[in-house]
Parts: structure tokens; C-alpha cells; sequence
């Protein structure tokens, strides 16, 4: 799991979008807290320390801490809207999270031994059909990624979900088929997508938020 981080925040008494432009305009962005059963909570962030955080890498798989009017709330990012053209942070959502919070999140795949695997050796090619999978998992224990040694694959193997060693409590969304996350191909051969039962390519894997957080800011 990722290093946590620490954010002071501001309580937001008023919302909307002339309040979240006023705030962006000293350097504060617009957010909001919401989950765990209790009332969403709209907060203000320090621009330089959140956009640090942001382009830190895996922000949206490491729970972190909010400080509000003395007030601790864990926190997992669920998404984020950049200004189009400056590509500025312009609002978070905040899941809060508890010991029990389980989450759904999209975990990298990293393959090792690309040097020495038998079928990229015979001059095949490294075809990765999924460079993330998404999993539900405790919020407290996401992996920072899925490691897949390569070196017991030929040519023409594909790898599929259960050649990855999962952590306890972590499982895949899929679970109806063992399906492929890497192929090693011929050369010179064509790779087809992931089909599902129709023969169709497989739709891309989407997360339905049950909560909704604040609308109407922009």
C-alpha cells in the first residue's frame, strides 16, 4: 500500500460556483467528504499541497488524512476535475472510509523477467490486454500493484487473471471467467481483443458509485 499523506482543510460555509471560483482564485480547491453513512462535508484544500499529492502517483489508491476544524477524516480520492485548458486541479470527491470500507479500485499490473521469458526470447511480443485490474479490496490494504513473472510463459501462452498472486481480501470484479491480462503473440501475428460470450470486445469495466457528492460547482 502507498504512504499516506495529511491535508488541511477549511470548512466551506458557502457552495456553488461564483463561492468555488472565489476559491480558486486564492489558490484553494473546492471538495467534498462524503460516505460512511454521515452527512457529506464540503472542504476547502491548499492548491500547492493537494496538486504535490496528486501528481505523486497513485492518489486515487492511497487513503489519506483531512484535518478540518480539528476534525480527522480518512479519506480515499474517488475522482477529480482538472480545468480544461490550464489543466488545473478545479474539485476532489472524498469517500470517507473506516477499518471496514471496502473499495473498488483499478490496481496496475507490472510484468518482471521480460529478459528471460522463454517466449519473448523465440522473438514474440509482450501483448498486455489489461494494464490495470480492477478489484474490490479493504480501503486500508490496497496493493500498490500486481506483479506477474513472466519467465514460466512461451510463445503464444496467455497469462490470465490466475497467474497473479492476489492478497488476502483482495479479489477482481470479474468473477464469472479466468480472464486474460497479457498475451505473449508470434511474430508478425495479429492479437484479437478479449471477446465475452457473444464474441463481441469485451466493453470497458466501469464502477457505479452508489453515493452520490456536491453538484453544481464548476
Amino acid at each position: 500500500m502507498s504512504d499516506t499523506y495529511v491535508l488541511e482543510g477549511q470548512l466551506r460555509e458557502r457552495v456553488g460556483k461564483g463561492a468555488a471560483r472565489e476559491l480558486r482564485r486564492n489558490k484553494m480547491v473546492p471538495a467534498v467528504i462524503y460516505g460512511d453513512k454521515k452527512d457529506p462535508v464540503s472542504v476547502a484544500l491548499p492548491y500547492k499541497e493537494l496538486s504535490m499529492q496528486l501528481h505523486a502517483g497513485g492518489f486515487m489508491t492511497t487513503v489519506g488524512t483531512i484535518k478540518v476544524d480539528g476534525v480527522e477524516h480518512k479519506v480515499l480520492a474517488k475522482d477529480y476535475q482538472l480545468e480544461p485548458v490550464r489543466d488545473f486541479i478545479d474539485h476532489v470527491d472524498f469517500l470517507r472510509i473506516s477499518k471496514n470500507t471496502v473499495v473498488t479500485v483499478e490496481i496496475p499490473v507490472h510484468f518482471l523477467n521480460e529478459e528471460d521469458c522463454p517466449g519473448l526470447k523465440q522473438g514474440g511480443t509482450l501483448n498486455v490486454v489489461r494494464h490495470t485490474v480492477e478489484v474490490n479490496c479493504p480501503a486500508d490494504s490496497i496493493p500498490d500493484g500486481f506483479e506477474i513473472d513472466l519467465l514460466p510463459f512461451g510463445m503464444g501462452d496467455s497469462i490470465n487473471i490466475s497467474s497473479v498472486t492476489l492478497p488476502e481480501g483482495v479479489e477482481p470484479t470479474i468473477t464469472d471467467r479466468d480472464f486474460t491480462v497479457a498475451t505473449i503473440a508470434a511474430p508478425g501475428g495479429s492479437q484479437e481483443e478479449e471477446t465475452d460470450e457473444e464474441g463481441a470486445p469485451e466493453a470497458p469495466e466501469t464502477e457505479v458509485i452508489n453515493e452520490k457528492s456536491e453538484e453544481g460547482e464548476g
